[in-house]
């Protein structure tokens, strides 16, 4: 039986130093004290104030640049400077996992359900006139992407209806959970291959006549089932790529 096993105590492991400084440059815009915009002090002024070296003070950037809470410039003006933060780092991070297999393209699906139904809701609620004046002009340009035949351009359109439909909400967090799941979708999309029939089409037209009479229920059932009918066909490509 390990130690582990028997409940006993481990060392304590030291955190790399750069983590350190990630951590500290963290607490101090969890502070307030650092807002998107400003300029870190020089990585030499850093080291000494760190007591590391500027090694660890340049992993510790790029640690937070990767994570998008700094922008490194090169440069007479150039240096570290806080963000507004990256919602393209959820959608990396999403991407990663499902190729990785930490995530399955069922449990993508579910959430996507999860997701799209209560934002169909939130939407019928609070949507504009010109959020749906938006997503009207989406479809629109689908149909026409399908009239002329050319599919693998409209998957793009689509996923975008999606992105209008989260901005709708008028929630930033909620367009930035919408933003790293279709950024998966336009990908897997892509790869399967644009639908080569209006079914898609018929659904929004009818998910847009429920939204603009404020029936959030309505809303939410027919993006429901357009997704159901989206996951049935991905999962039959899938298999069908896996037995041939």
């Amino acid at each position: 039986m390990s130690d582990t096993e028997r409940g006993e105590f481990q060392p304590i492991r030291k955190k790399r130093l750069s983590d350190e400084v990630a951590a500290q440059i963290r607490d101090r815009i969890a502070a307030g004290e650092l807002r998107p915009g400003d300029k870190l002090p020089a990585e030499r002024q850093m080291a000494e104030t760190f007591a590391v070296s500027r090694g660890a003070v340049r992993e510790g950037l790029r640690s937070l640049e990767l994570a998008g809470v700094v922008t490194l410039t090169h440069g007479a003006h150039g240096g570290a400077f806080i963000t507004t933060g990256d919602p393209g780092v959820m959608a990396d991070s999403v991407r990663d996992m499902f190729h990785l297999g930490g995530v399955s393209l069922d449990e993508l699906m579910e959430a996507r359900i999860w997701i799209e139904t209560m934002v169909s809701r939130i939407v019928a609620e609070r949507g504009t006139d010109d959020d749906f004046a938006a997503l009207t002009e989406n479809v629109d340009r689908a149909e026409a992407l399908y009239k002329a035949g050319r599919y693998d351009d409209k998957i793009d359109i689509n996923v975008e209806f999606h992105m209008i439909l989260a901005r709708a909400t008028h929630n930033r967090m909620m367009v930035m959970m919408m933003g790293a799941l279709m950024e998966v979708m336009r990908e897997f999309s892509h790869q399967v291959g644009g639908e080569q029939h209006d079914l898609t089409l018929q659904a929004r037209r009818k998910f847009l006549t429920a939204l603009r009479a404020r029936d959030g229920d309505a809303a939410a059932q027919n993006m429901r089932e357009h997704v159901v009918q989206l996951q049935k066909r991905y999962a039959a490509i899938v298999r069908a790529q896996v037995e041939g």
